[in-house]
């Protein structure tokens, strides 16, 4: 089964802002050219006000839709080791983090166009319902879409919220024989061509290639690209192709 309804837009989402100060990586100008919506580091995993005012102002430059990106808040560790968290923790730290972006959206006279949760707070909220709802609650309160894993809490959560789910398809993240993502703190690096065959498959087949061999089904309406590889770009572009194809 096609795993994108004929007609649908298939976007390609970047995680960007993702610097302190004068300690930058990522691509994140060349990567505006490519990509239609820009998931912006919010302070805690990364992002720093100066930071969010330079991205949002690119992404307001390009046209490119931009959402927040909250993070657990572990800077060191880049937000990838999971936390014992309430929902009632949960949802404060991504009003929070949301809540300042806005006030740079604000100023280049952009909306808020999605929350993406970031890392490990991502697999934390795909696999606990009640952290989901906390989530939840901050997107329906700002009236904007979800995105995440088609198939988990996220997407089941973001139903009976009554708010829009935007499922995601990874092509430099390793995906297990059910379906879920494995969040790596030091993911390798992707082949581009390799990217772009994932994504001629799931449009095709609505199917990946796991780990352990199997297929999994895969839905998306967005394709993820990250930034922090140094061959990002180059990854941006081979998805950009077989979508423009």
């Amino acid at each position: 089964m096609n795993a994108v309804q004929r007609g649908s837009e298939v976007t390609i989402n970047s995680d960007l802002g993702e610097a302190f100060g004068r300690h930058t990586f990522g691509n994140d100008e060349r990567l505006m050219a490519i990509i239609d919506v820009a998931n912006v580091a919010c302070g805690f995993h990364s992002g720093d006000p100066d930071v969010m005012d330079a991205t949002v102002a690119l992404a307001a430059a390009h046209g490119v839709r931009v959402g927040a990106h909250p993070g657990l808040p572990d800077a060191v560790g880049f937000g990838r080791r999971e936390m014992k968290l309430t929902p009632d923790e949960v949802e404060a730290i991504i009003r929070y983090q949301v809540g300042a972006l806005s006030g740079f959206l604000t100023k280049y006279g952009l909306p808020l166009n999605h929350i993406k949760p970031h890392g490990s707070l991502y697999g934390m909220l795909a696999r606990d319902e009640d952290l989901m709802r906390a989530a939840a609650r901050v997107a329906a309160d700002y009236a904007v879409p979800v995105f995440g894993l088609g198939g988990t809490a996220h997407e089941r959560i973001a139903a009976e919220a009554g708010i829009e789910f935007v499922p995601e398809l990874y092509v430099d993240l390793n995906y297990d024989a059910t379906g879920g993502l494995l969040i790596q703190r030091a993911p390798a690096p992707t082949v581009p061509a390799e990217a772009a065959a994932r994504v001629v498959q799931a449009l095709a087949a609505g199917t990946v290639r796991s780990v352990e061999g199997p297929e999994c089904d895969v839905s998306f309406t967005s394709v993820c690209v990250h930034s922090d590889a140094g061959n990002s770009v180059e990854v941006a572009q081979a998805v950009r192709d077989v979508l423009s194809a």
